[in-house]
């Protein structure tokens, strides 16, 4: 407590000289309350908490708003970021349901959950708790009751105060990783640092508004900070209780460590998910003759989860959302285009017929920078090929999407204690090649429940180039068939097809498509069950009958004997 006052004694020092620059125009701390989103960069509907060590988005929005770059166009931080899965990690409906489903499964752990889960979710609400000594708790009168004093901080995400605070020390090691990234709580306002991309930051506009001092950091532009939640290991907990190791749940930044691609350069995870705006920026709107300068990372964060962008846009109100409509499609928009464009190719490199036997080699490239599909182990792609007559009618078909979300052929959609094995010759109808992540657990058995997780039954997810599979460590190693097969490799997979067609071995059209579901069908019937026991599970499985389940196309290929 004596820390405490010793902070509110320093804000209310350099506070009052904040009101001449919020004099200026904008919205100052006071305004702005957790309702919906407004006009473009005006801050509108983000918090403006303090706390000892954070700040919300909505004080940072008053400068880092209403940014144009020089061929106009509007790269306001503030707009860009509300609308992403970074910006709305604390309200993503599934993933307060599968926290209190764990907890509903191992409750004799359920502060242990609660902890770890709050690190990248919550990030800032955990670490001022930390902090002040109060408990680190999600569920009950925890971050998501509006009565705790972390509630705001809770529901900003992964927020502005969250990463510009993190220090350069330890990243890309174990002791950063599974959010542990430092974090100096230890120096008040206005000499805590908030580090960027910029050498010779203009200090005194900062530090008199938020209480920061802003300051060059190298480390902003390196994938190690990424890491410290991209990298992300939770306890196995056997089925007596005993504890059984750790678990590689998400391992996005040692799967891009990995990958040596020919040339020996590769894209940072920044150059992708922060990519830089065309013309030069004013990384503030005030003063008015602050320089622009080049290569001003656009917040968009875009991923691969448009599934939840679509709920977050038909649920804004009920999960308390900041972004618009407006705002939520044009990510949906950007992320729908990265996924159909940058994620991967898919090719026809061969096609034969003879003896009434077509063989088709389909070829897939990964062109991500890590796994296809990366992170959380629920997310899937696959191959859809059909080959059909003259007259267009369906000869054969591998691995059709069906409209409730689940896929023909698909053993795992059928049988919740199965799934579909890693393919390198296919010649049935019921034979698909589903790229994915199966978690086993300690009987050898499929679970989807992340603590029962003891290792993987079934990794044959696309790897990016550059990545050797026999030298990668045991967290990040392919497993199952694609183990052993030799047109799996770094960046592409071949996958042959031999189909009988008998007399229509005439004129065949083969179309070969590579779709993509960022939630897998057996992944949310896993979770139904725990809709009776839990509010939080009902309520996304309510979103999720509603949801459009159409997967998305990553690529598409054709091709005529």
């Amino acid at each position: 407590m004596k820390r405490r006052r010793a902070v509110v004694a320093s804000v209310i020092a350099w506070g009052a000289a904040a009101v001449s620059v919020c004099a200026q125009g904008g919205m100052g701390p006071g305004g702005g309350g957790m309702g919906g989103g407004g006009m473009t960069g005006d801050g509108s509907g983000l918090t403006t908490f303090e706390t000892a060590d954070f700040t919300g988005s909505g004080n940072c929005s008053l400068c880092h708003g209403n940014l144009i770059d020089s061929t106009g166009a509007d790269v306001s931080i503030d707009t860009h970021w509300r609308s992403t899965m970074m910006a709305n990690a604390a309200k993503d409906p599934l993933w307060q349901a599968k926290v209190d489903s764990e907890v509903l499964r191992t409750p004799a752990i359920s502060s242990i959950i609660q902890e770890k889960c709050s690190r990248c979710h919550t990030p800032m609400a955990r670490v001022q708790a930390t902090v002040d000594g109060s408990p680190v708790s999600l569920l009950g009168d925890g971050f998501f009751s509006p009565s705790s004093y972390l509630h705001e901080a809770a529901m900003d995400g992964v927020s502005c105060a969250l990463c510009h605070q993190i220090q350069a020390d330890g990243l890309g090691s174990p002791a950063t990783f599974t959010g542990q990234y430092p974090i100096d709580t230890t120096t008040a306002a206005p000499d805590r640092i908030m580090f960027g991309q910029y050498a010779n930051p203009l200090a005194n506009p900062m530090q008199m508004h938020v209480g920061f001092t802003p300051e060059y950091g190298s480390h902003s532009l390196d994938s190690a900070l990424c890491g410290t939640c991209h990298t992300l290991f939770t306890p196995i907990i056997r089925g007596d209780g005993s504890y059984g190791g750790e678990f590689p749940e998400q391992m996005t930044y040692p799967e891009w460590e990995h990958a040596a691609p020919a040339g020996g350069s590769k894209p940072t995870c920044q150059d992708c998910h922060l990519p830089p705006a065309a013309g030069t920026v004013a990384i503030s709107n005030r003063p008015w003759w602050l320089e622009p300068r080049s290569g001003f990372g656009m917040h968009h964060f875009v991923g691969g989860n448009s599934y939840m962008l679509q709920i977050l846009k038909a649920r804004t109100t009920d999960l308390g959302v900041t972004a618009d409509a407006t705002e939520l499609d044009a990510t949906l928009d950007r992320t729908l285009a990265d996924l159909g464009t940058r994620a991967a190719t898919i090719s026809i490199p061969a096609v034969q017929v003879s003896s009434g036997i077509l063989t088709a080699v389909v070829k897939v490239a990964n062109l991500t920078g890590h796994k296809l599909p990366s992170g959380v182990p629920l997310r899937r792609a696959w191959i859809h090929l059909k080959v059909a007559d003259r007259k267009g009618k369906v000869v054969f078909e591998s691995g059709a999407p069906a409209l409730d979300g689940t896929i023909a052929g698909n053993d795992a959609d059928t049988s919740p204690g199965a799934y579909e094995p890693h393919y390198d010759l296919i010649g049935a109808p019921g034979e698909v090649q589903i790229y994915e992540s199966i978690m086993g657990d300690a009987t050898g058995n499929v679970t989807f429940t992340f603590l029962r997780a003891e290792g993987y039954l079934k990794d044959n997810r696309l790897l990016p180039d550059g990545f050797d599979k026999t030298t990668a460590t045991l967290e990040i190693a392919v497993h199952g068939g694609a183990e052993l097969d030799p047109s799996f490799t770094g960046g592409t997979d071949e996958v042959t097809y031999r189909i009988p067609v008998g007399a229509r071995a005439g004129r065949l059209t083969i179309t070969a498509r590579l779709l993509y579901q960022s939630v897998s069908r057996r992944f949310v019937e896993d979770l139904r069950p725990d809709a009776a026991l839990s509010g939080l599970v009902d309520r996304f499985i309510g979103y999720d009958d509603a949801a459009d389940r159409t997967p998305v196309v990553l690529a598409t290929a054709q091709k005529r004997t």
